[in-house]
């Protein structure tokens, strides 16, 4: 095999193989003498089909199998020769008209990982905001979940609702006095006042009395999930089988047991080390950019343009995606188009910090560990039904692209708490408010390089939303959104009313057990369940 270079340019490199006919024969006659003994054919004992006659009912197959795994290794000695870091896989293409049983040449260009200087960290300085918790937040926090579990009582005979008041109906809705699907249910129960239903739903049923039939005239929302029903005028005609008013929820023990804790004591710690922990998140996210922004002011060195279109393509796509979802997508895209070069900067620099990071772990003895790599795989997995997780699990295992995406942001992780480890770091007590602020100031527009959240394409909102694209922090970059609540069984038997875009206006707060271990936000806690969860997270 003959190797000729015919581009070195900054990190551009482009190489001619030439494949012999020879070597090609050579790997056809091996493969055949391989699989000759398990050829089975008409008039032959197993195993004695003679091999020219394999040759001419499978040579083409096994030739063309040969060249691709010429191409492979010469590619692989190529790089292994010249000892090249490629930054993306090489682009390999057969040159002019290549004819089986001569030879072959094959074009393979790539671009090649610069070679990095030596990172400095030495001297870096970080400030660290801190937030203390607050007893009214925690105490807050303790009356949502007592809201959550409020006792609903028949109203007395003749009790007219109002907000605060719990209204369970049977309903049929209508587009143009015809029903649509999903908008027909029984027993739905819906606390009014809490707008969790479209505009003007709840409202219309105040004063109504057990035993009422009345017909709400409603609009539903033009960015509404079910795209069919996105701006019509709809009509429901409800039919009122009781209207309830909410008993008063104790915050003491036996509310906490209810969630499958023993007192009131070991809620209220539970719901206190959330909050921290979400602090804790704000508070690192504002750390690692000030440490990114000094990494990124001390070194600049090329990068691989391949890595950067890449990355910057990711960020494109999500903000593309995210126009579809404004009040005048049209408008927002153009907007978006005008930043096009910005956001091309961000992508330059998300690729320099990245390669810095790399560096320093790799220089500093950072590394994932088996155990660790194998939790990862199996997370990754879990988003997969049972039949299909073994084969991404064996996917991964495969190949190392796969596992390089999985491995890079907790190796990331690792560096830069090895680095937080290095700098010398100074403490600032603030207000959450300001922390938040500080995340979001424009300053933060060079502060990170990983995209997860964008803001709205308004002009007040750009830096923060600079920010987000820039961050290599994730989601914990972002201060903590509500979550929305769950629908009700009986909810879920009207779809149309609360539709998929907009199902709640006031988020109310997380199950206990939940809540407290920072996990999603189920509509009713289950107390066994809940207890279960939490010795298992504990261990």
């Amino acid at each position: 095999m003959q190797t000729v270079e015919t581009l070195n340019e900054g990190l551009k490199r482009a190489f001619t193989l030439k494949i012999t006919a020879q070597d090609i024969d050579s790997k056809v006659d091996a493969e055949v003498k391989r699989v000759a003994p398990q050829i089975r054919m008409p008039g032959f004992r197993p195993g004695k089909v003679p091999i020219n006659l394999v040759r001419k009912m499978h040579g083409e197959a096994l030739a063309q199998d040969a060249l691709n795994s010429s191409i492979q290794e010469g590619i692989q000695k190529l790089i292994a020769d010249h000892k090249l870091r490629p930054a993306m896989q090489p682009s390999v293409s057969l040159e002019g008209d290549y004819a089986p049983g001569g030879d072959a040449e094959v074009k393979v260009e790539l671009e090649v990982l610069p070679e990095v200087p030596t990172p400095s960290i030495e001297g870096l300085k970080l400030e660290r905001l801190t937030v203390p918790v607050k007893d009214e937040e925690v105490q807050e926090q303790l009356k949502q979940l007592a809201d959550q579990q409020k006792r609903w009582d028949d109203a007395a005979e003749g009790h007219a609702a109002t907000k605060g008041d719990q209204v369970v109906m049977d309903f049929v809705g209508k587009v143009e006095g015809v029903a649509f699907e999903g908008g027909t249910g029984e027993g739905m129960a819906v606390e009014l006042g809490s707008g969790r239903l479209i505009p003007g739903f709840e409202e219309q049923l105040e004063g109504v009395k057990v035993g009422d039939e009345k017909q709400l005239n409603v609009t539903f929302p033009e960015d509404y999930g079910a795209k069919d029903l996105a701006g019509k005028a709809a009509t429901f005609d409800v039919k009122v089988t009781a209207v309830q008013t909410a008993g008063e929820t104790v915050i003491d023990d036996a509310m906490a047991k209810a969630f499958g804790l023993q007192d009131l004591e070991q809620l209220t710690g539970l719901l206190k080390g959330q909050i921290e922990q979400q602090l804790n998140g704000l508070t690192r996210t504002h750390m690692k950019r000030k440490l990114l922004d000094q990494l990124a002011a001390g070194h600049d060195f090329p990068v691989p343009p391949s890595m950067v279109e890449a990355e910057f393509d990711q960020i494109w796509h999500q903000l593309v995606h995210e126009t579809e979802h404004e009040e005048d997508p049209a408008a927002a895209l153009a907007e978006l188009e005008n930043e096009r070069d910005e956001y091309r900067a961000i992508a330059e620099r998300r690729v320099r910090l990245g390669l810095l990071l790399s560096e320093i772990g790799t220089a500093n003895g950072v590394e994932v560990t088996a155990q660790e790599m194998n939790r990862l795989i199996a997370q990754a997995a879990q988003q997969y039904g049972p039949q299909d997780r073994q084969r991404f699990i064996q996917y991964v295992q495969q190949e190392p692209m796969a596992a390089a995406q999985l491995r890079a942001p907790l190796f990331e992780d690792k560096v830069v708490d090895f680095l937080f480890d290095k700098a010398e770091i100074t403490d600032r007590e603030v207000t959450k408010e300001e922390l938040e602020a500080a995340i979001e100031s424009e300053d933060g527009f060079s502060s990170g390089t990983h995209v997860h959240d964008h803001d709205n394409h308004k002009p007040k909102k750009k830096a923060a939303k600079k920010a987000e694209a820039s961050d290599e922090a994730g989601e914990d970059a972002k201060p903590a959104k509500k979550p929305a609540a769950k629908k009700t069984k009986a909810e879920d038997a009207a779809p149309a009313a609360e539709g998929d875009a907009e199902p709640v206006k006031k988020a109310p707060a997380k199950k206990a057990a939940k809540a407290a271990e920072g996990e999603g936000e189920e509509a009713a806690p289950k107390p066994k369940k809940a207890a279960a969860k939490k010795k298992a997270d504990a261990e």
